[in-house]
């Protein structure tokens, strides 16, 4: 039983961490130009996306089991990043039944839009000081 508490409280972790991952990896990535049908929106959704989680998962588990080895050959990182962060890029980072991985335009658009406000605002709370 405490087997599977320990596996639980990983898991747990591993999503919190996924659902973390996504926003602070923002600004890596180029935008695309995609525009998918509504089949293949529903193929990404239906069986994609969980395989991608799946993958994901999957291959956090390996980079924590291999993680003694990768540290004493000092490629803990490359690991993570083929391992954890390739498959999460595809799953989380990807328009819904676009290709490619990235945000499109109109995100990184709405994005700068949010940044320019929180500037101007904190400008603003400068000059009222």
């Amino acid at each position: 039983m405490n087997a599977f508490k320990g596996l639980r409280r990983l898991l747990t972790a591993v999503s919190i961490a996924l659902l973390i991952v996504p926003p602070l990896a923002h600004a890596q990535y180029e935008a695309i130009d995609d525009k998918p049908n509504p089949y293949a929106m529903f193929g990404d959704l239906v069986v994609a996306r969980p395989i991608g989680l799946l993958v994901t998962v999957a291959g956090t588990a390996t980079w924590v089991v291999g993680l003694p080895f990768s540290l004493a050959a000092g490629n803990a990182e490359e690991a993570a990043e083929q391992l954890i962060m390739g498959p999460g890029k595809e799953t989380f980072v990807r328009c819904l039944g676009c290709r490619q991985s990235g945000y499109t335009y109109k995100d990184i658009d709405n994005y700068r839009a949010r940044q320019a406000a929180a500037e101007e605002a904190e400008a603003m709370v400068a000059a009222a000081e």
